[in-house]
């Protein structure tokens, strides 16, 4: 990725908390925790950025018109009718960061990927969001959706910091954490040989960050919430 705001573990310019999608606020001392963790690494993307193979659920113009853009093609899986259970969190995690943990891991689930590209997708989300789902303040529309914080990385939005101007898709689809995810594995799984790549050059594949060896460091905090939710 091209040099340009840097983010990293929540955004580099964070700016609000917003309301969680229950609607939960954060205590004074939390939003204090979530500013020091934004502040605390950096991963950047720049205004040349663009996506490396997302789906298209709801195409923009953009998307259409990239003949490059592969479109992922799989059968969810029934839905457990039992009531949900409720996974407590681990890796130093809060409840809200293992709730969006849990999140990607259903969705590669639903998508029947390998549990290596459930691991990767979840340190990637550590990397770029810090697990809270982001709208931005540079694009005030993703404000709209549930949210959990707010940053100024030009228009990046969601778990995975997605740019719709770059064709990820739409921003009410890219705050979605399921819809966000099933991009970022659509583009994983379009990597030749992705399975044999070490986890932090198969997240820059997809990412294209400045700082691509960053997402290396939550490897292990990254299998430990996986093997708790799958477990």
């Amino acid at each position: 990725m091209a040099t340009g705001a840097v983010c990293c573990l929540g955004l580099a310019g964070v700016a609000v908390i917003g309301a969680s999608p229950a609607g939960k606020s954060f205590t004074p001392d939390q939003r204090a925790e979530i500013a020091q963790r934004a502040e605390a690494d950096a991963a950047s993307r720049g205004l040349a950025r663009e996506s490396a193979a997302p789906v298209t659920e709801s195409p923009t113009a953009q998307s259409r018109e990239s003949s490059a853009v592969p479109t992922a093609k799989f059968t969810p899986r029934a839905k457990a009718t039992s009531k949900p259970k409720r996974v407590v969190p681990v890796a130093g995690l809060d409840q809200a960061q293992m709730t969006n943990a849990k999140m990607i891991v259903r969705a590669g689930e639903e998508m029947d990927v390998p549990r290596r590209a459930l691991v990767i997708a979840v340190a990637t989300a550590m990397q770029e969001s810090n697990l809270y789902n982001y709208a931005s303040g540079v694009l005030p529309e993703s404000q709209n959706y549930p949210h959990q914080a707010i940053g100024w990385d030009h228009d990046s939005v969601g778990l995975f910091q997605q740019r719709p101007s770059t064709g990820w898709g739409a921003v009410g689809d890219l705050m979605k954490p399921e819809y966000a995810t099933r991009q970022f594995l659509s583009a994983l799984l379009a990597i030749p040989g992705w399975q044999d790549l070490p986890l932090t050059v198969a997240a820059q594949s997809v990412q294209v960050s400045a700082f691509g060896w960053l997402y290396a460091q939550h490897e292990w905090r990254a299998n430990q919430v996986v093997n708790a939710i799958l477990a």
